[in-house]
């Protein structure tokens, strides 16, 4: 199922809900004409009661209700965030992430490496994430208060010169957890979203130099996907989810969500360790791999248009000046 938050000129926001699989000629329908009994005024609320009674609310749809015009209606951010964190889930992309770094910013080292891993064949040891990566799913708090919907316009930070982009998948949890099994954070897994980490490469660069973890090469700006879709949707399919990224309409890369190191349920269990997760709380894979400037070579410049899209799941666009 999918969820949308929208809102008209007499009411606040509300959540609709479809079950068309098309989200270009989709049927949606008003979650409290769908479910008159029911107080759920938030998509995280909707998630957490479609989670409980899945046939009862897929029931709803086979009743004659008024269909809602999405055109007519304001299309809201399906959620705010009640926290970020981002995790790194995917090996390939951190070595070819850290070598085009190299080559970007330090390229006196890169004949060194690509000498190193001819000879060897295999990958440079400082290419490769650090230990505790390989033991445990790390990753970083960021600023859930400047996420923005699709169709916002991106303002590239007065501080940098290289912005880029991250094509994720994010989650959102619609039940509590704390010390949480693996089964038990994927059943408290409300929906997925498509997510743009937007990064500023160069002060990046410098930051990580810091020891703590990225700051202003961040927290400026994130952007997630109008449509949220439910947990039972993505979750078969997460193991090789196809995806792309567009800049201008001009395709950059086809990429997949093959060979995460951890599952995501992994992940958020991890996160639950000792420390109470709500509803709300949202999360992202980190970079697929090859989705991102830093390692396709296409980064962002005003004017642009950065079109994200994942199978199943729709579309994320924004413009960037």
């Amino acid at each position: 199922m999918k969820i949308m938050l929208v809102q008209d000129e007499q009411s606040g926001a509300f959540p609709i809900a479809s079950i068309s699989e098309d989200e270009n000629q989709a049927t949606w329908y008003k979650v409290s004409d769908l479910l008159p009994n029911q107080q759920l005024n938030t998509s995280v609320e909707v998630l957490a009661y479609y989670k409980a009674n899945r046939e009862l609310f897929i029931e709803a749809f086979d009743a004659e209700l008024t269909t809602v015009d999405v055109s007519n209606l304001n299309i809201e951010m399906p959620f705010q965030p009640l926290s970020y964190r981002d995790f790194m889930l995917f090996e390939e992309h951190y070595i070819a992430a850290k070598k085009g770094f190299v080559k970007k910013y330090f390229p006196a080292l890169l004949p060194v490496i690509n000498i190193y891993e001819r000879v060897a064949n295999k990958t440079f040891p400082a290419l490769k994430p650090a230990k505790r990566w390989y033991q445990y799913p790390i990753y970083y708090l960021g600023n859930h208060l400047t996420f923005v919907k699709a169709g916002s316009e991106i303002s590239i930070p007065a501080y940098t010169k290289e912005l880029d982009y991250e094509l994720e998948i994010g989650v959102v949890l619609c039940r509590a957890i704390k010390n949480a099994s693996s089964q038990e954070a994927e059943d408290a897994i409300g929906g997925f979203v498509i997510f743009n980490d937007f990064s500023a490469r160069d002060v990046q660069a410098d930051e990580m130099k810091c020891g703590f973890g990225p700051m202003k090469s961040k927290n400026f700006g994130n952007s997630i996907s109008n449509i949220v879709v439910t947990a039972d949707e993505i979750l078969p399919k997460l193991k090789k989810l196809p995806v792309h990224v567009y800049i201008n309409d001009e395709l950059v890369i086809h990429s997949d969500t093959r060979d995460m190191y951890y599952t995501i349920a992994e992940a958020i269990a991890y996160a639950s360790w000792e420390e109470q997760l709500y509803p709300g709380e949202f999360f992202g894979t980190g970079t697929i791999p090859g989705c991102t400037g830093i390692e396709n070579e296409q980064m962002l410049v005003s004017g642009d248009t950065i079109r994200l899209e994942v199978d199943g799941m729709g579309s994320l666009e924004n413009s960037v000046k």
